[in-house]
Parts: structure tokens; sequence; C-alpha cells
């Protein structure tokens, strides 16, 4: 089975393509960062199996599985879908876009290989890794966002920060928004804290330069590499991370 591995983690993707690479049932065909990369990648490669991250930059993974619809191949992959979030809501989403599978992070990679074996030995199919949705460390997610800001230095009486905390737990009760924060959350924010869409959108902003100029830039580039480099990254991409931070955590 020849895999395309999508995820904008530049370590995880160098870990999957050892261990995949170690079995003779499977080949790494190529490796991507990002959505528009994928798109290329698929063209150009042509892979039997894609697994495929969903925070992703550029086009997320939602923007992939709606592009595959319309792609002109030869034979279309199947998708494996790998993702922080776990809702019916997404789930759904994933489903009705053209998912095969579903696996959420974190994960085992002895659980990966089980699931893929089981895979590409059916026709079709959804597999959660429940063992993963039950994992706890102690701490609230709201206590880990938190402590995520603290550390970013985002300061705490700047309304971006209740923003930016609410946020990334709307992300993760109800699933990826697939890119649409002017769609869904942004006007989710603004009515709770009655306030406008823009407002919304500044204040997160503000509060983020705050901490890009003012509080731990380092561990910001961090949190975003390798997408921000020396550029305070965006509003959707700082939430993505700090969601995937949080469930790493």
């Amino acid at each position: 089975m020849r895999i395309l591995i999508v995820d904008n983690n530049v370590e995880l993707c160098q870990v999957l393509q050892q261990f995949l690479s170690a079995h003779e049932d499977f080949e790494v065909v190529g490796v991507a960062h990002d959505g528009e990369q994928a798109l290329t990648e698929i063209q150009r490669l042509e892979p039997d199996l894609i697994l495929l991250d969903i925070t992703i930059p550029y086009l997320d993974g939602v923007g992939v599985l709606e592009a595959l619809k319309s792609m002109q191949l030869a034979k279309k992959p199947k998708v494996f879908v790998i993702t922080a979030f776990g809702s019916d809501r997404l789930l759904s989403r994933l489903l009705a876009l053209g998912a095969d599978y579903f696996l959420v992070k974190p994960f085992r990679l002895d659980i990966l290989m089980e699931r893929l074996q089981e895979f590409s030995g059916s026709s079709s199919g959804v597999l959660i890794d429940e063992a993963a949705l039950s994992q706890e460390n102690g701490l609230t997610i709201d206590q880990k966002v938190t402590e995520i800001l603290h550390r970013m230095g985002v300061p705490p009486h700047f309304k971006g920060f209740a923003y930016l905390r609410d946020a990334v737990l709307m992300y993760v009760k109800e699933g990826y928004y697939a890119g649409g924060l002017t769609k869904e959350m942004y006007p989710a924010l603004a009515k709770k804290y009655q306030t406008t869409m823009s407002g919304v959108e500044a204040g997160i902003r503000n509060a983020l330069a705050a901490a890009w100029e003012h509080g731990n830039t380092e561990y910001i580039k961090k949190l975003c590499e390798p997408y921000c480099d020396n550029r305070m990254p965006t509003n959707s991409l700082i939430i993505a991370r700090i969601v995937e931070g949080s469930l790493s955590m």
C-alpha cells in the first residue's frame, strides 16, 4: 500500500515515515505539511492511502477532502483521518466528505499499525481509537489552555485572552471548524460576549500581538513551527496549535 502522509508536525511525519517504512506491506511515497502541498502530491504520486491530519495550514484537512471529490484521478485514494478532535459532529462531517477511517490523537504506533492492517483488508468503515479519547492527566482542558496562554505571555486582562481561550475550548468540544472562523466561531463568540465579529477578530489579534512583542516569542514560534518563523502567526494557526498543545499535555 502506497501511503502519503499529510501533517504539519514535521517530527511526527518523520516518526511515521520510519515506522511505516519498516513494514513490507506499506510504502511511504511522500510527505506533505500543508493542504495545498497535499493536493499537489496527491496528483503527482497517486497514493493508495492518505494519512490526513485536519489542522494543517493554508488549506485544512476538510478542504483537502472537499477538493478530492472534484479531482480527476485515475483512482481515488482512501483517506485515513488522524485528528486531535473526536466529536460526533466532526466525524459526521468527515464521513460526508468521503473519509474512510478516523483515528484520534494522541495514539500509539502499534494501534495505528493495527488499524492500517484492518483497513487494508476492508473496503470501508470507521474506526475510532477509544483509548486515546479517554486519556487523562489530571488537568482539565480549560486549565491546559489557560496554562498555554500564560506561557505565551498573553495578557490576562486583554479581551482577546478570553476570546482565545473560549475559541480553543469550542474547537475541542464541537470539533474542528474547517477553517470557518468567520462563519461559525467568531459569530458564536460575538454573541457570547455581546460584541461584533470584527471585535472578536481584533481582540484575538491584539492579544496575540501583545504576546508576540512583549511575551514569550520563542515559545510561540516553537508552538507554531514550522509555519510562523519570524512572523506573528495568524489567528487560525495559533488557535489550532493551542488545541493540539492542550490535547497533548
